[in-house]
């Protein structure tokens, strides 16, 4: 292997960056790009080009898809770990994403919508979680590159989503939602061929090996359970036992008992320390505060999609856009408020505010984000300027950068050394009862009526302002549970 001085390189990081950089950028812009969409196409009429749902079991379905996309990470995880390797995950998980996007603009009907939310859901979980162990293995432990491509992949992320609504939304204004999807997938099938012609080159042996093979013995008995869950499952849906409108309840319980589950076998584990153990209990406050965050963060793609659509005049400029396109203005600010952030804790040093402070504030941020719709409640079509969304997006944005890369970064440090990757896994449960909880949300949210609507922004707002105090009240009850880690 080349020596960091010689080898090929990417900003001064390995080659193999570049080609993980764009895969997940081309994912990333056809996943949001398809999400921005989503709720749209499900709730339009048919004369609109749309299936016609009723808005809100579209919007509950929308906060479920997003919650299955976070567990679909654990299916891969295993996949990974147990069956193919990262490497190989990664790739076969990202053809997944882009037959997915083919089926969304080629098949109509609720049978697309269906077969192709399955099919980029459990590929975008694959590419989200196999891209990034790859990434690590193009470094050795002691490489002093990591951190900073690790930040340079990130924004790949951002850069996706904040073309993928711009360009997909557009494309439906002009053409309408199976061009929109048709563009998903040619920007999915753009990443591809880019990986696939430098994956030999760039790639080479990183995250090719299978960390803890399953044997073939048991391959069988772990196939047929995944039919049977999946045969179950349509079964379920297909005969109307399992209502859709239900679908967001139902993955905000899996992945609840799925998070209880995790932390009580670490709690119970001999393997775990009295010391680990104390910052396990530090740590769910937090997570508490991760699912009531990111019920409001995600309702971008729920209750402010309907809002764009049905209430904002959206004149940019000389331009004006589609509601797809005002999700691209939350992947905007990151891009250029991440860096001020990661500056502004690097200087700060252990003078920064502590993990449960940050979590706090960002409740309270995005709580009080809420108040901005107050002064436009029950006013009519084109009400709100464009410059109103911005503002609560811009609101939004703060509060995921308090909480987001805190969270990740925390759930790597206050995990038990026997259990590295199983917090983690507790940490995106969290997220995915959020998202799950935002599609319920969307379900509730009734513009129509004046006084129902600023009952729901002024109980929401209510509740998250109240558990954001809560967390900073507790804050030095949480560093001592934590010990050594703020």
């Amino acid at each position: 292997m080349d020596s960091p001085h010689t080898e090929r390189q990417f900003f001064g990081q390995p080659w193999g960056l570049a080609n993980l950089f764009g895969i997940e950028l081309w994912e990333r812009f056809s996943f949001y790009g398809m999400n921005g969409l989503l709720s749209y196409y499900m709730y339009y009429e048919t004369t609109e080009g749309g299936l016609g749902m009723d808005e809100s079991t579209a919007l509950s379905l929308v906060g479920a898809y997003g919650g299955f996309v976070y567990m679909m990470a654990l299916v891969a995880s295993f996949v990974s770990d147990r069956l193919l390797g990262p490497e190989r995950t990664l790739y076969h998980s990202a053809i997944l994403v882009m037959i997915g996007h083919i089926l969304l603009a080629l098949v109509p009907g609720p049978a697309g919508l269906a077969l192709g939310l399955v099919c980029v859901g459990v590929g975008s979980g694959g590419v989200k979680t196999a891209s990034q162990v790859v990434l690590g293995d193009l470094y050795s432990r002691e490489d002093p590159r990591r951190d900073a491509g690790f930040s340079i992949f990130y924004m790949s992320v951002n850069i996706g989503g904040l073309l993928g609504p711009a360009i997909t939304g557009g494309v439906w204004g002009m053409a309408g939602f199976h061009w929109g999807f048709a563009l998903a997938a040619i920007g999915m099938g753009i990443g591809l061929l880019q990986y696939t012609l430098m994956r030999k080159s760039s790639i080479g042996s990183a995250g090719s090996e299978v960390p803890n093979p399953l044997p073939r013995s048991e391959w069988a008995k772990w196939g047929l359970g995944a039919v049977a869950v999946i045969a179950v499952v349509v079964e379920l849906l297909t005969t109307g036992i399992l209502p859709l409108d239900w679908l967001s309840w139902i993955v905000f319980a899996i992945a609840l008992i799925a998070t209880v589950t995790l932390l009580w076998e670490m709690f119970v584990s001999e393997k775990v320390t009295p010391a680990e153990k104390s910052r396990l209990t530090g740590y769910i406050p937090l997570l508490v505060g991760s699912v009531a965050f990111f019920a409001i963060f995600q309702s971008q793609f729920t209750v402010v999609a309907v809002y764009s659509d049905q209430r904002a005049d959206l004149s940019f400029f000389v331009w004006e856009l589609t509601p797809a396109q005002v999700q691209s203005f939350n992947p905007a600010f990151i891009i250029i408020f991440a860096p001020i952030f990661a500056a502004t804790w690097t200087k700060l040093g252990d003078r920064q505010w502590t993990s449960a402070t940050k979590f706090g504030v960002a409740n309270i941020i995005v709580g009080l984000s809420l108040f901005i719709f107050l002064p436009y409640v029950g006013k009519g079509p084109q009400s709100t300027p464009l410059l109103v969304l911005v503002l609560i997006l811009f609101l939004f944005t703060i509060g995921e950068l308090l909480l987001s890369p805190v969270g990740n970064s925390l759930a790597t440090r206050v995990a038990p050394q026997a259990f590295k990757s199983r917090l983690f896994a507790a940490w995106l449960m969290s997220v995915s009862m959020g998202t799950a909880l935002s599609g319920v949300l969307g379900s509730l949210y009734n513009p129509n009526d004046a006084a129902a609507e600023r009952t729901f922004f002024l109980t929401l707002s209510a509740v998250t302002i109240a558990l954001g105090i809560c967390l900073i009240a507790i804050r030095r009850w949480v560093v001592r549970k934590f010990a050594d880690v703020r």
